[in-house]
Parts: structure tokens; sequence; C-alpha cells
């Protein structure tokens, strides 16, 4: 089964952001998604609005860019179109890995999508508990054989794009005691997780004909992996990442992850070998970034060094630096800093809970004030 790579712009981006809808009076999960697209209109190319899973959800899809900033700059223009229909109807918008207190037995699936009903029919008990939001960062790569080894070395960085984007601590009402309970939530679908690591392009497709051939999927995109190659677009799609609560996070984790793509694609040119980590490493390490976020102690290499993922971020950046400045995302990447010393998503989600005696409520007053006004 051959699968064609498409040509695209090297290290060129784009971004997916899924928001999630809240009712402003309770702070539920509501299902505006259907009446907010239809007001919106159709989607016609991009940037665009469009459906998810859930009729909670809407889903902000950039167009592409060379530069993380203009991405970033579509997704709040989306945003401000979105809030803007939204607010009459007494709907706010929100990003987060999970809602701190909604139920999922009570959202409602989006219909008329065959591809939303399927994944429901097979996965059951499992599927309805997919009340859980990302963001995903496309970055292209100018060679199909570089996409697979880039993978590898993006894997030992995903502890990275874990933790800082951890944004799921709470699960229908309670403290979980994970920093991203959504990582673990959604490594429970079929072909969802981690990626395999694999050693030819070849390899892959041999492995995307026998999940075909079985019925275990029908297209492509029903590989869910973490990190996975997008054929249909050129790009390594990064969708590691919880739902993130401002455009500006959203821009310094792009950045992160086009420096690094960018970063392994030299390394490939150069005839160098990209790093890569013994698969049950990277399984230890999404579960420790999952488990303990910023304050996570990963295992940094195939000897198994361990490191505190913040200092090891630290020792990154200024590494990156000459990438960022030929990407032109420097500002964005340096701004990773300010999620490190003011707090990640879900500790900060943590200290309103604790600030107001464990409302929960007040929790999601708190994601809606950071989506509209990016503090």
């Amino acid at each position: 089964m051959g699968i064609d790579f498409a040509p695209s712009v090297r290290s060129r981006l784009g971004i997916e952001w899924e928001i999630a809808c809240v009712d402003r009076r309770s702070g539920e999960l509501t299902a505006a998604a259907p009446e907010l697209l239809a007001k919106l209109g159709p989607a016609d190319g991009f940037p665009h609005v469009t459906n998810e899973l859930l009729t909670n959800t809407v889903e902000l899809v950039s167009a592409p860019h060379h530069r993380a900033r203009d991405a970033v700059a579509d997704l709040t223009h989306l945003v401000e179109r979105v809030a803007a229909v939204a607010e009459p109807m007494g709907v706010d918008l929100i990003s987060s890995g999970t809602h701190p207190f909604s139920q999922w037995f009570r959202q409602q699936v989006t219909p008329g999508k065959p591809r939303y009903d399927t994944l429901i029919d097979r996965t059951q008990w499992w599927g309805r508990q997919m009340m859980i939001w990302g963001v995903h960062v496309h970055v292209a790569v100018d060679d199909r054989r570089k996409v697979l080894p880039i993978i590898d070395g993006l894997l030992t960085y995903l502890p990275h794009f874990q933790a800082l984007s951890a944004s799921s601590p709470f699960w229908a009402g309670e403290r979980t005691g994970y920093a991203s309970n959504r990582a673990l939530m959604f490594q429970q679908l079929p072909t969802a997780g981690l990626p395999p690591q694999l050693e030819s392009w070849t390899e892959y497709e041999s492995l995307v004909a026998d999940l075909t051939r079985t019925g275990v999927i029908e297209e492509l995109n029903e590989l869910r992996w973490d990190i996975r190659p997008s054929p249909k677009w050129g790009t390594i799609e990064i969708r590691t990442f919880d739902g993130i609560s401002s455009a500006w996070e959203i821009g310094a984790i792009a950045a992160l992850a086009q420096c690094l793509v960018e970063h392994f694609s030299r390394e490939l040119d150069a005839g160098r070998d990209v790093p890569r980590m013994q698969p049950w490493f990277v399984r230890e390490n999404k579960w420790r970034a999952a488990r303990y976020g910023l304050e996570a102690i990963i295992i940094r290499n195939a000897a198994g060094d361990e490191r505190l993922v913040t200092g090891d971020l630290a020792d990154l950046l200024p590494r990156l630096s000459p990438v960022a400045e030929s990407l032109d995302c420097a500002p964005e990447l340096e701004r990773l800093r300010d999620i490190v010393d003011g707090g990640a998503s879900y500790q900060r989600q943590l200290q309103v809970a604790a600030t107001h005696h464990g409302s929960l409520k007040a929790v999601v007053s708190s994601l809606v004030r950071e989506l509209r006004d990016g503090c």
C-alpha cells in the first residue's frame, strides 16, 4: 500500500485549537456548537471554524504560516468571531484538557458524522468518555524520508510538550492527582497513544495496510497517535498537547514544536543521526509528565540519565535559539519561560480552586478569563 507524502514548504506550521462551550451562569458544558457554527456560516478554506466529536466543542484551524505568531493571529481572530456570536447566547469559551466538573454522560455526540458514529459504536464506554480537548500543531517536512526519524526525535521531547501544556487536573468534579488526566484518558482508544517507532516509510505503509485490511482503520486520520505523519498535508502532526488556555501559550508551545522539527531536519541534512530512546523510556516519560507536569523528573537519553523537565528546558532554549531566529519565532520561544515561572494551566487551576475553597466553578471562570484576556 503506497502512501504519498504531499509536497510542503519546509517548517511551515498550522495549528488546530479545540474550544469548549460553557454556560455563562452555571459554568457547565453546553451543546452550543451546532448553533454557533450555523450562525458563523460554512467553513471555506483556511482559517476556519469547524465541529468536533461533541456538540459542546468547536475547533479553530489556522492557515499554514511560516511564523508561529501569524498562525496564532489567525486563531485569535477566530476566537473573537466565535465569542461575538456566543455572547448573546449566554455562552462562554474555555480551553483546557478536561472540564473541571461536567459529566461525560450528559454530553452529546455531533450528529450526522459517520466517522464519529463509527468511533462511538466501536469504542462504547471509553469513546463516550472522550470529554477532552487538545491542540494539534502541524509542521511541514520537505522529505518523507525524514518524517519517521524526526518523530523519533520528537518523542524524546514528548514529556516537555506534555508538561508545558498540561491543563487537566480535574475530572468530573474530582481532583485526579495528575497534571494531565487527558493524556491517559485519550490513550484508551485503540488507535491512540504513542506511535510505534518505525525504521522506514515502507514499514509505515505496511503497518497502515495491515490495519486497513483487518478493519482496525478505514482512513489514515483514524490513527490518533500522539505524534503522527500527516501525509495529506506533508506535515508531522504533534497531538500531545492538552487544551491550551490562552493564545500566547499556544504561540510559545507551537514555536517549540516548529524549532525542534527544523533542528532535527538540519541534523539529518548534515548526515547526523537524530537521538532516539527505547519505547519503554518514552512510555515512562509520558506517564511521568502526565502525573507530575513541570515537576516531572524525566529520562533524557537511551543511557537512562534523568533530569527535572524544567532544568532540561532551561538548557534546551539557548540551543534552539539560532533555529528560532531563523524561523522568526524567538520571542514566542522565550515565552516558554513565562509558563515555567508563572505556572502551567494545571497549576493555575489548582491554585484558583485552593484560593476559592475548592470551587470548580471559579476554575471555569478563570479559564474563561484566560482565553478571553490572554492573562
